[in-house]
C-alpha cells in the first residue's frame, strides 16, 4: 500500500502551506476540505510543482455523518496513511447568550470530534507499521478560558489535553505525535470568527511562516510548539496568577470595553 499524508482542510490557509511543505518532501497527500474548487485548484498546483501524487475528497467535516466516508475513500484506493494532519477548525466570537448554539456544535465536531475519529481511525495501522506521525493544529486559545469565544478556547484545549494523553499512550512506540499551538496569523479565520478586535493589537504572523515553523517542529518529533515567544512568556507568567486574572486579562484581548 502507498503511503499518504492525509490534511484536513490542506486545501487553503495553513492547510495549504503544510501541504506544499509535505508534498516538497516527496509525500503523497490525501486532502480533505469543504470545498472543491480549492482542492482541485490545490491538486493541480501541487502535482505540477512536486512531482507527487495528491488525492482530493470534498466534505464538510462539521458533519459527523461524514467522518466515516474518509475511511471508506483510503480503504478502496489502498491508502496507508503515515502522517496525519488535523488542521481544519474555526471559530466565533460571541457573548455565549447570543451564540447560534448550531454553530457552536458544529464547531465542536470540526474542532473535536473529527480530529478525534481520524486519530482513533489510522492510529492502529501506524502502530502496526511502528512508524507515523500525527500532527494537530491547537493554538495559544488552548491554554486559556476565553470569554467571548468561549467554545472555540474549549476545543482548543481539547484539542491539546488529548494529544498530549495520546503521545504518553504511544510511549514504546515509533508513532510519533506533535500538537502547534500558534497566536494569530494571516488567514481566513478573522472573517470567519469575526474577532477582529482582537487582531488589530496584536501583529499576525504570515501563514507561510506558521506553516514552515510548523513542519519544523513537526520534522524534529516536538510534542509541542508554541509558535511566538511573548506567546511563550505569556503561557509561562499565566501560572504565577489566579485563574481569574487571567480570564479577565482574556476578555480584555478579545472584547472592547470587556
Amino acid at each position: 500500500m502507498k503511503q499518504y499524508t492525509l490534511i484536513t482542510g490542506g486545501a487553503s490557509g495553513l492547510g495549504l502551506g503544510l501541504s506544499k511543505l509535505f508534498a516538497k518532501d516527496g509525500n503523497n497527500l490525501f486532502l480533505i476540505s469543504s470545498n472543491l474548487n480549492n482542492l482541485s485548484a490545490a491538486k493541480e498546483q501541487i502535482e505540477k510543482e512536486y512531482n507527487v501524487e495528491v488525492h482530493i475528497l470534498a466534505l464538510d467535516l462539521s458533519n459527523p455523518q461524514n467522518f466515516p466516508k474518509i475511511k471508506e475513500y483510503t480503504d478502496s484506493h489502498e491508502m496507508h496513511i503515515n502522517n496525519l494532519i488535523n488542521c481544519a477548525g474555526f471559530g466565533d466570537q460571541h457573548d455565549f447568550k447570543d451564540m447560534d448554539i448550531n454553530l457552536q456544535l458544529k464547531m465542536i465536531e470540526l474542532n473535536c470530534n473529527c480530529p478525534l475519529y481520524l486519530m482513533n481511525t489510522y492510529i492502529n495501522g501506524m502502530i502496526k507499521e511502528n512508524s507515523g506521525h500525527i500532527m494537530n493544529i491547537g493554538s495559544l486559545a488552548s491554554f486559556f478560558p476565553g470569554p467571548y469565544m468561549v467554545t472555540y478556547h474549549a476545543s482548543k484545549a481539547f484539542l491539546l489535553n488529548i494529544s498530549e494523553g495520546i503521545e504518553r499512550e504511544l510511549k514504546g512506540t515509533n508513532v510519533k505525535m506533535t500538537v502547534i499551538c500558534p497566536g494569530p496569523f494571516t488567514s481566513g479565520f478573522v472573517a470567519k470568527a469575526g474577532n477582529t478586535y482582537a487582531f488589530e493589537k496584536i501583529k499576525p504572523l504570515s501563514c507561510d511562516k506558521v506553516a514552515d515553523i510548523s513542519y519544523k517542529a513537526f520534522k524534529k518529533n516536538k510534542s509541542l510548539r508554541v509558535i511566538g515567544f511573548g506567546n511563550k512568556m505569556s503561557i509561562f507568567f499565566s501560572r504565577f496568577f489566579p485563574r481569574k486574572f487571567v480570564t479577565n486579562q482574556a476578555a480584555k484581548t478579545l472584547k472592547k470595553d470587556a
